[in-house]
């Protein structure tokens, strides 16, 4: 009645099997003496080196986070491939290049929680990655996903690679800061990049302050930082391929921040028709080129609303001399562009239906922060209600949620409050009120009450509910 048990030494089958030969071979029919190899029980794990090798080529130029699981499937292909772990960071395919970090919103800073959410710009993937490293630290910038940290108690500075957990180590900043900058408030909203450095055989960090004039450099094994610039107050920076550009606002000037040019450092200044009427210029990487989008207004529309009487204008930057080239951009395609002062972002649509294709992300200090300009019917909207939560005393109104995915990628555009765990068009009002004050405590006081405090902190500024 029942089936005849397997005997303890046939090996267990799962899943579908796969049928047998429906008829016998052909009587008389010869066996080949050199029979095709079969393929190695491990399966993909016995794949050629060389074809091993070619598969993680392409995956390395796609994104080092998918290299590092590629490199975690089997220890054959971990043995015959790259460590991703490279001391220097020089190597960009190594940089998780398209990551950026997202902010929780819940008011904790990033370095007290010890984590950070990631979000993959071209798949709209996130992954939330723990880093007790960032403890004792300041987070002052991102390049390429490098995060740039700043200790609290010895203004060491650290590069820390948030996948691989290498660190490259500066001297600290305070010697350099004590003698060039003396003021304790530009070094809390400090803005740091990543460079190539001018030897070429390491990174270096850059550093610029706000409210004042000068430019700071550094790179590995060197006792300090040194001045690259006295008198440049830049108003936006954009690192590319391992240098660093900016605009100087007073005179707009786009200039080369770093490596220093012995030439001078201006390589192009906004077009002219648009130099008495320019209210904002910006830098941004897209496609691989970069983009000068400048942000002017008509004089002659007084009777519409402020936040619509923007123009903008838009070039693709051609940097094969010297000098640069200005060719007028009238479609994105799909990309959409993030605006703001500390840095901008090009993000694609194709996979975030919240974001408008073709459009300008931007923000202006009245009641509604964010900005919408769509450059196909040349409109505006107001993606977010005004849901301003602080009045730089107190908490005035409880948050509002679900955060868009607009929402967050503006924010990460505004350093400030990224860096406090609070969303940008909730705490940007307070922002400006902390920020002008400072700098009128800039201007009005002396050089004795300058002073650097060795600890670095911004908590008696902290805008936290």
């Amino acid at each position: 009645m029942g089936t005849k048990a397997a005997p303890p030494s046939a090996p267990a089958t799962t899943g579908r099997k796969r049928k047998g030969r429906t008829f016998p071979p052909a009587a008389g029919r010869r066996r080949r003496r050199n029979p095709a190899p079969e393929v190695h029980e491990g399966g993909w794990a016995s794949l050629p080196t060389d074809i091993t090798l070619l598969v993680a080529g392409r995956v390395l130029d796609g994104d080092v986070v998918d290299y590092i699981s590629f490199r975690a499937v089997c220890s054959g292909w971990r043995a015959c491939t790259a460590c991703p772990r490279e001391p220097t960071m020089l190597d960009p395919r190594l940089r998780p290049r398209a990551w950026i970090a997202l902010c929780d919103g819940d008011a904790v800073r990033p370095d007290e929680a010890g984590e950070i959410a990631f979000f993959h710009t071209r798949t709209a993937r996130c992954i939330r990655v723990r880093l007790p490293e960032l403890r004792r630290y300041r987070i002052v910038g991102f390049t390429d996903g490098l995060v740039i940290l700043l200790h609290k108690r010895t203004t060491a500075v650290r590069v820390l690679h948030p996948f691989t957990r290498v660190a490259v180590d500066l001297p600290p900043l305070a010697p350099a800061f004590h003698r060039a900058v003396k003021h304790r408030n530009a070094m809390l909203e400090m803005n740091a990049a990543v460079c190539t450095a001018a030897s070429g055989i390491s990174i270096a960090v850059v550093a610029c302050f706000p409210w004042v004039h000068v430019v700071l450099s550094a790179e590995p094994g060197h006792q300090g930082w040194e001045v690259i610039h006295k008198s440049m107050e830049l108003l936006n920076t954009l690192p590319f391929q391992g240098r660093l550009y900016g605009i100087v606002s007073s005179y707009r000037q786009i200039v080369q921040v770093y490596p220093p040019n012995p030439l001078g450092p201006v390589v192009a200044h906004v077009p002219p028709r648009f130099a008495q009427r320019v209210h904002c210029s910006y830098l941004v990487e897209s496609g691989g080129h970069i983009l000068l989008v400048v942000r002017y207004e008509h004089g002659y529309w007084k009777h519409v609303e402020p936040w619509k009487r923007f123009t903008f204008a838009t070039f693709k930057v051609s940097s094969v001399s010297r000098l640069w080239q200005f060719f007028p951009v009238c479609n994105l395609g799909d990309r959409a562009l993030f605006l703001w002062q500390d840095r901008c972002l090009s993000i694609s649509a194709k996979d975030l239906p919240s974001v408008r294709r073709n459009s300008l992300y931007f923000s202006f200090p009245l009641a509604n922060h964010v900005i919408l300009h769509c450059l196909t019917y040349r409109s505006f909207e107001r993606p977010t209600t005004f849901c301003q939560v602080h009045d730089s005393k107190e908490r005035i109104r409880p948050s509002v949620r679900p955060f868009t995915i607009a929402d967050h990628l503006l924010t990460y555009c505004s350093h400030r409050e990224w860096a406090r765990g609070l969303m940008f068009h909730e705490y940007y009002q307070s922002r400006m009120f902390t920020r002008s004050q400072a700098k009128d405590d800039v201007l009005s006081s002396g050089p004795e009450a300058r002073g650097l405090l060795p600890y670095v902190s911004d908590s008696a500024t902290s805008m936290r509910p």
